[in-house]
């Protein structure tokens, strides 16, 4: 475990790994990394143009990287749908990584009726797991972006999406994380019931902000303020690259196995490593409980 270098990734020839979010930010670089080391990869994204400056820009470092585009919008349960039927499998990987990360002052819902945060970075990735699964590979991985924000805030299980009371806006995104890595590890448990080789893990990138990644015109560049404002913050933070290395290790290192969890070394920053997600979130009857409330949102069951 202590020798991996995530500068220097195993041969991906012959893989294939599905990003989401992977046209800017920490998912263009999961996307670039992976590509570099030889596999196909599928950016899902709302924006063709945006997608289309990522792989130009991917491609530029790796002139032979296999890329292709797939629509698509966490915040449309049909459109998530519509990405699972267009994706080509077999797949070796998918990494959830798109999301949304600030969450507006009042309270808003999806296409589909959610409270925006739970309803994209957990709903929207639950459906398109449950779309998706049949297009996996026997022994593909499952990586689920988590965050250190499940840390700061305990979540509200009984009423996720704040249905209840007054709306506050800092709830929403610890919210929505705990009930990613809740799935997550749930997933793990009913794969490995189920005898699948199909594995389950939940990665978090620590604090990584633009002004610390390499400089990526087409897809990163930040104006005065932004760059200002991000600058005070070096000393604790790191570049979206170094983000991108647990969810990465997580996708491809052999050495892992289902139900692991990963971050930097140092909590907010550092090489990726083995962690420890919070209780709660791996509570059995947590997960269940999760698992049966997010199939009623979605309107199907998950079956394995």
């Amino acid at each position: 475990m202590s020798d991996w270098n995530p500068r220097r990734l195993p041969s991906l020839d012959g893989k294939s790994i599905a990003v989401t979010g992977g046209s800017s930010g920490i998912g263009y670089f999961i996307a670039e990394q992976l590509a570099g080391a030889g596999a196909r990869v599928s950016i899902l994204a709302r924006s063709r143009q945006k997608a289309d400056l990522a792989t130009a820009a991917i491609r530029r470092r790796h002139a032979h990287a296999d890329l292709a585009f797939v629509p698509f919008d966490l915040e449309s349960l049909s459109s998530v749908r519509a990405a699972a039927v267009a994706l080509e499998g077999p797949l070796d990987g998918i990494a959830l990584n798109a999301g949304l990360v600030w969450p507006p002052r009042t309270r808003e819902e999806t296409n589909d009726g959610f409270e925006r945060m739970v309803g994209a970075n957990f709903v929207g990735h639950f459906a398109f797991v449950a779309a998706a699964f049949a297009k996996l590979a026997p022994a593909a991985r499952i990586v689920s972006a988590g965050s250190m924000s499940t840390r700061t805030k305990k979540a509200e299980w009984d009423d996720l999406m704040q249905e209840r009371g007054a709306y506050d806006s800092s709830k929403s995104y610890p919210n929505s994380k705990h009930a990613v890595q809740a799935f997550g590890f749930e997933l793990d448990r009913r794969l490995r019931e189920s005898g699948s080789g199909i594995q389950s893990l939940v990665a978090h990138p620590g604090f990584a902000l633009d002004v610390q990644s390499p400089k990526r015109e087409e897809v990163n560049a930040l104006s005065s303020r932004a760059r200002a404002a991000q600058t005070v913050l070096r000393p604790v933070t790191q570049g979206k690259d170094r983000g991108a290395w647990p969810m990465v290790r997580a996708l491809v290192d052999p050495s892992l196995h289902g139900g692991d969890y990963l971050g930097p070394s140092g909590g907010l920053k550092g090489r990726p490593a083995l962690r420890t997600a919070v209780a709660g979130d791996r509570d059995q009857a947590v997960g269940a409980a999760l698992w049966a409330r997010a199939e009623g949102w979605i309107g199907l069951p998950f079956r394995l």
